[in-house]
């Protein structure tokens, strides 16, 4: 008799072996990841992640929030990124010094480092 792995074990594994890079940018309680990942034929595509941490119940929870982004349309995307940011910066708000807001910190990682573990291994829940 063949015993049968659980399929949500097999998603998570899935996914973590098909991550080829990844930056995490922490921003208070929001943190954002941004992945390459690879499809079975060895495409690349680029997912974008918000997770964000509230309370619920007395207990801390995330809320994720994804975007796929497929290579075909990265230059358009990132074109349009930055003209609604520019926008933003020079149009709606030219008196804020977003200088202010860099963080020097920019964390690189393949893995997760010991505290993000802690976490996945906690009382955490997913939303």
């Amino acid at each position: 008799m063949e015993i049968k792995q659980p399929i949500i074990k097999l998603q998570v594994e899935r996914e973590e072996q098909e991550k080829i890079y990844s930056k995490r940018i922490k921003a208070g309680k929001r943190t954002y990841f941004f992945d390459v990942r690879a499809t079975r034929s060895n495409d690349y595509y680029l997912t974008v992640t918000e997770s964000r941490r509230f309370l619920k119940d007395g207990e801390f929870v995330f809320e994720k929030s994804k975007l796929f982004i497929y290579k075909e349309d990265f230059d358009k995307v990132v074109e349009a990124l930055q003209e609604t940011v520019d926008h933003i910066k020079s149009e709606l708000m030219p008196h804020v010094d977003f200088t202010q807001f860099r963080n020097s910190e920019e964390e690189h990682f393949d893995r997760p480092k010991k505290n993000d573990d802690d976490l996945l291994s906690s009382n955490f829940k997913w939303d």
